[in-house]
């Protein structure tokens, strides 16, 4: 499988198969630190970050924000001092698609 932060983001579209389990544990030996957590009924991808201070956090959501744009896919992310909580999922399916796993990659990338 090519490595996750080198590929892009599909359009997702209501009625996209969620990713399998299988799926599911062959990225997650990809990943990081990224835990797959259920709020509300779906799961997620989630992952804590560590900073010094308020203002390396902030700097590290912009550039999250400037990713999102690029490929068009957003998560929930708090930002505190100190900690960026970067969670995601895709909306539309309620679920884990490839995008979250290649997001989930592309944000580790950007430390």
């Amino acid at each position: 499988m090519a490595d996750l932060a080198s590929k892009t983001c599909e359009v997702c579209r209501v009625g996209a198969p969620l990713a399998t389990q299988e799926e599911i544990d062959e990225f997650m030996q990809q990943l990081q630190g990224w835990e797959l957590v259920e709020i509300d009924g779906v799961k997620r991808l989630q992952k804590n970050f560590k900073f010094n201070n308020f203002e390396d956090a902030l700097s590290f959501t912009n550039k999250i924000g400037e990713l999102c744009k690029q490929e068009n896919h957003h998560p929930s992310i708090l930002t505190e001092w100190g900690k960026v909580t970067v969670t995601w999922w895709s909306h539309k399916i309620k679920g884990l698609h490839a995008n979250d796993f290649i997001m989930a990659a592309k944000t580790d990338d950007l430390l």
